[in-house]
């Protein structure tokens, strides 16, 4: 089954245990449980025969792993969500290679762990499982937890991207060493952990248009459940595995359509949790880059870095699942374009630093990848759009290096990198600028987009494709939050209509420039108009405008006027708007 950008089934597994056969009792885990499951139900459209409950002495070893794995046997659960909710005694025991994590059943004891549920037996599970998003909520304390953090504070993402991702996820009241409150918290007859969970749920965890998910859910209750003066535990949080969100409300209404192929993803805010101070000390690549760029004396060691990625990451594009040779199918196009976005993944982020915060100095780093990337790129023998697609990670660092630029008003930085030169790939073939090469070696790929899914019923496949891949990168690197849409329009206009000056100057009796998301943006009147916003405002600057100033267009407001007014016309024209 495809993944599609909604649920089929919302599923959910209650577990609660005061009464233990061995262990100590609790006195709150029960009716946790109950208002959890009430909560599901009552308020975001769980299905009362898709909650189960299993509580006090019904919440054995073999019960609790039977309902879990029972859904496994679901086979049209590909776009299914799951929440597990667990209240009850946690444990955690030392091995050799760290500590193991273990939740209590009903018929459990700490002496016997042979009677326990070991955490791994549960994450290992839902690889069977065939939804697309499982939520792991454990009001228990243990250790052992292999998890990572996917998003930053303030992360703006799509929603369709978040609902089309894949996503295991976790949060539990506390980690090894801290005692779970079975008292205090917000609301009487329940747990710290719990009562703070039921607020957030109660929608305090909603952004401002209402939107609750799974990460908002579990910056809320972190950062609560650690304030909250009957507490003294501090929730453990994060990925097990995937990139996705489980969504809980969505009340956000899609923007109107153009048409039935009109572009209907929305841009929200979704919250995340900060990493705690002390987790981590080691400098991270954007924080080496950026300490390198603020110092000309580091010059040489931001060199030296972009030279090493950029030998390890061209290496990629020589392996045998590279060759332009065998015939075309829509799983290998993605799976190519998935390789070149994870091996050139450090570079994409270190254009995009050097881009926004570089000066004059740093220019001849910014290119270099690029350089060096399509130099090697000569004609050759093979299918076309694989041929074209070798031009693909040159794509990618272009889109960073621009982005970046216009991100921080650097225009010195976009017109080095769009004139960079790059060899001719014979006698006959002289040099051309960078955004030369590359409008001309993508070429065959653009089309390609359109197969992929999603993708079929869009104006410009390629642009979107990028619009989405780049916005969590940028949102993460530079905080640019709704400011990125219009960064990204800015760029591709600038881009397309400098390549049609460049490429007008080579072969005046053909104009032509690449088309983005822009386009359908002026043509169909879908609000304001980012190709007219930027005509308006060169108008009234003319050669001071920071584009022309930086040296585009021949840095010539009449070149520019020129080629816009032909842009314009082109646009107009096309007949699929």
């Amino acid at each position: 089954m495809q993944i599609q950008p909604r649920y089929n089934a919302s599923r959910a597994l209650i577990i609660g245990i005061d009464a233990y056969a061995q262990a100590p009792p609790l006195m709150h885990a029960a009716s946790d449980a109950r208002a959890v499951g009430e909560a599901l139900i009552s308020s975001f459209s769980f299905p009362p025969e898709n909650v189960t409950y299993l509580l006090d002495e019904d919440a054995t070893k073999r019960t609790i792993l039977s309902a879990f794995m029972s859904y496994s046997n679901i086979l049209d659960g590909d776009n299914d969500r799951i929440i597990v909710f667990f209240a009850g005694h946690g444990h955690t025991a030392t091995a050799r290679r760290g500590e193991v994590g273990f939740l209590i059943p009903h018929d459990g004891t700490a002496q016997d762990l042979s009677t326990l549920i070991r955490w791994e037996e549960l994450t290992r599970g839902s690889d069977l499982i065939p939804a697309k998003h499982i939520l792991f909520i454990m009001d228990a304390c243990y250790g052992g937890l292999a998890i990572t953090r996917s998003m930053r504070p303030g992360a703006m993402r799509f929603l369709n991207d978040m609902l089309m991702r894949y996503a295991r996820q976790v949060i539990t009241a506390g980690k090894a060493d801290e005692v779970v409150a079975d008292v205090g918290g917000p609301i009487p007859g329940h747990s710290v952990f719990t009562g703070h969970l039921l607020e957030g749920l109660s929608g305090k965890a909603a952004d401002s248009e209402g939107l609750i998910t799974a990460n908002g859910i579990m910056a809320y209750v972190y950062h609560h459940v650690g304030h909250d003066p009957d507490s003294q535990q501090t929730p453990h949080f994060g990925y097990l595995d995937g990139d996705g969100d489980l969504i809980l409300a969505h009340p956000v209404p899609p923007p109107p359509s153009l048409d039935e192929r009109a572009p209907d993803d929305i841009l929200v805010f979704s919250p995340s949790v900060s990493q705690a101070v002390g987790e981590s000390t080691n400098m991270t690549l954007p924080s080496q880059v950026k300490h390198y760029i603020s110092e000309p004396r580091f010059r040489i060691e931001l060199h030296d870095l972009v030279a090493e990625k950029t030998r390890a990451a061209s290496a990629l594009t020589a392996r045998p699942e590279f060759a332009v040779e065998g015939g075309w199918n829509v799983e290998e196009f993605a799976k190519r374009l998935q390789i070149c976005e994870q091996g050139f993944h450090d570079l994409v982020h270190i254009q995009a630093l050097v881009a926004r915060w570089g000066t004059q100095d740093h220019l001849d780093i910014l290119t270099l990848p690029s350089r060096r990337l399509a130099g090697p790129l000569t004609p050759v023998s093979g299918l076309q759009v694989w041929i074209a697609l070798r031009w693909y990670p040159v794509l990618l660092l272009a889109y960073s290096s621009g982005l970046g630029s216009i991100a921080g008003g650097n225009l010195a930085a976009l017109s080095a990198y769009m004139h960079a030169p790059i060899a001719g790939t014979s006698a006959s073939i002289p040099s051309s600028p960078l955004i030369v090469a590359l409008n001309d070696g993508i070429g065959h790929a653009r089309e390609a987009f359109k197969q992929l899914p999603g993708h079929d019923r869009q104006f410009v496949p390629m642009s979107e494709y990028l619009y989405k891949y780049f916005q969590p990168i940028l949102d993460d690197l530079l905080f640019l939050g709704t400011d990125y849409d219009s960064v990204f329009d800015r760029y591709e206009i600038l881009a397309a209509l400098e390549y049609a000056h460049l490429e007008s100057k080579r072969n005046p009796d053909h104009f032509w420039g690449p088309i983005g998301r822009f386009g359908w943006k002026h043509r169909r009147g879908a609000g304001p108009s980012p190709f007219r916003a930027i005509l308006e405002e060169a108008e009234a600057l003319r050669d001071r405008w920071p584009p022309i100033a930086g040296g585009l267009f021949d840095s010539s407001y009449e070149r520019f006027h020129d080629i816009a007014s032909k842009y314009a016309q082109l646009i107009g024209r096309m007949a699929w708007y």
